[in-house]
């Protein structure tokens, strides 16, 4: 999302910058020789490489952070001095089974987490194979720590639920991928785990598999994929395993290197079906920063009369494209004020470019004079939504306060932010069934339905046509603290 519900999480937001720095390396690798796609049909058809987003959640013990650990130590993505230490850990812990390697302490950091043996924040891992860069979230399993879960599959392109292959679908099971038809994450995987302790029985799997088809059809989910793994012993991780024989799909990691990410960059090597899509999509970038420079120009910058006298009335409206496309020439709008104009030029990591895309972070010139500050939205002409003053919306409660009809509450929406007041709540969700039930609070972890009332107007649109521009945070306007992370609905 734009004010992405991700940034619910301290977590989340302390990894803003090293996120920024694996983006920064996957569009560096867009100049790079293309890469043949494994398993294409024709040899020639190419891809860049690129970003990949996933998060990884399941009921607890069902092995998320074992293997998470296992794919980042097959994958040969864990340095020489940390898989040490964890190989000393894993010994002082008596961990004699198998491998003798608890693949999980690779992930659970905090104390209290190897302690228990549990996950209880968001662990993001980042690694690298020849084809994409990963940003890897391992989300916590417990009830408790749902709306953990939430913060993690928010900017993800695909979600992996793990089951305990002996168990079969829990009911945190069916809470997670609610949450995932709900968030409307691109892809989902569901991966069944512990399928060396069903003896690579197919009879088991199958069983197991038709369960999930069952839930994801009830939810609404499209395509699933399910594939049998064994995160401790690493079959179908990120090789194909012999010991599944019945299974003729692709390893997990395989399969996470084929499906197409959400904000895949364009560029010379894309091809053209992902051009025309880009093309088809609303532009939109959240005014960050006004740049207007005038005599605050370098020492290099002044000595140079040809550069001082191009930034003397240098004027442009900087932030990161939250969706779609926009090219000089283009004819576009500006919220609130309605005005359009054409795009002058676009000035992207210190060089001018003719175009460029989600999720770049640009500063745009334009034709006119324009007066807009920070707040602000540009967007295709034509294509940006009326102001509204009132917002309905689906609502994940993060806060251990509970949220109550009349409170004072700041919402923040892309890179504005504005008071308001929270006018009902309407429903509570049943995480089970997803059917909504009356409600007059939110408590902790709740899903539910609300009516926000806003002291000036926002560009609002649905959650469905636009992840970036149809999500907001609910903060508290005394203490800054984030109550909840909401998505508008039509």
């Amino acid at each position: 999302m734009t004010t992405e519900v991700s940034s619910v999480s301290s977590r989340s937001a302390r990894s803003t910058t090293e996120i920024s720095r694996v983006s920064s390396r996957s569009a560096r690798s867009t100049t790079e020789e293309p890469i043949v796609e494994r398993g294409s049909a024709a040899t020639e058809t190419n891809r860049v490489t690129t970003l990949f987003r996933f998060a990884t959640a399941g009921s607890v013990d069902d092995g998320k952070s074992t293997l998470v650990g296992r794919l980042l130590h097959d994958s040969k993505a864990i340095l020489a001095d940390q898989l040490e230490q964890v190989a000393r850990t894993s010994r002082e812990r008596g961990f004699g089974q198998g491998t003798g390697f608890d693949f999980a302490l690779l992930t659970d950091g905090l104390r209290a987490e190897r302690e228990q043996g549990i996950t209880i924040d968001v662990a993001y891992r980042y690694f690298s194979t020849g084809q994409r860069d990963f940003i890897l979230a391992d989300c916590p399993g417990h009830v408790q720590y749902t709306r953990n879960m939430v913060t993690g599959a928010t900017t993800a392109d695909a979600v992996v639920v793990l089951i305990d292959g002996r168990k079969g679908v829990l009911e945190q099971t069916r809470r997670h991928l609610a949450v995932v038809a709900l968030l409307r994450v691109p892809h989902v995987i569901v991966a069944v785990n512990k399928i060396d302790l069903l003896g690579f029985d197919e009879g088991a799997f199958r069983g197991v598999e038709q369960q999930v088809l069952d839930v994801t059809a009830e939810l609404g989910l499209g395509r699933v994929h399910v594939l049998p793994v064994s995160a401790l012993e690493g079959d179908n991780v990120v090789d194909r395993s012999d010991r599944t024989p019945w299974y003729d799909g692709p390893a997990l990691l395989e399969l996470l290197g084929q499906l197409p990410a959400q904000d895949e960059l364009v560029s010379r090597y894309a091809p053209s079906s992902l051009l025309d899509n880009r093309a088809h999509e609303a532009f939109r970038l959240p005014v960050q920063l006004v740049l207007r420079p005038q005599g605050g120009l370098t020492p290099e910058l002044a000595a140079d009369p040809i550069a001082a006298e191009e930034f003397r009335d240098y004027r442009a409206f900087a932030g990161r494209i939250a969706s779609g496309r926009v090219r000089v020439g283009d004819r576009v709008q500006v919220f609130p004020s309605g005005i359009e104009t054409i795009v002058a030029g676009i000035d992207a990591a210190g060089a001018s470019v003719d175009e460029a895309s989600s999720p770049q972070s640009v500063a745009i010139r334009l034709a006119d004079d324009v007066d807009a500050a920070r707040g602000a939205v540009i967007g295709g002409a034509g294509t940006l939504p009326q102001g509204s003053r009132e917002l309905a919306a689906e609502l994940f409660q993060l806060d251990a306060r509970p949220l109550l009809p009349g409170a004072r509450v700041l919402v923040k929406h892309g890179t504005q932010t504005v008071q308001a007041i929270v006018g009902s709540i309407d429903s509570r969700r049943d995480l089970d069934t997803l059917a909504h039930e009356p409600a007059d609070s939110l408590q902790v972890n709740d899903i539910g339905r609300a009516t926000l009332r806003l002291a000036s107007e926002l560009p609002l649109e649905s959650y469905e046509a636009n992840r970036a521009s149809g999500s907001f945070l609910v903060i508290h306007p005394a203490d800054g603290a984030t109550l909840a992370a909401g998505i508008t609905h039509a």
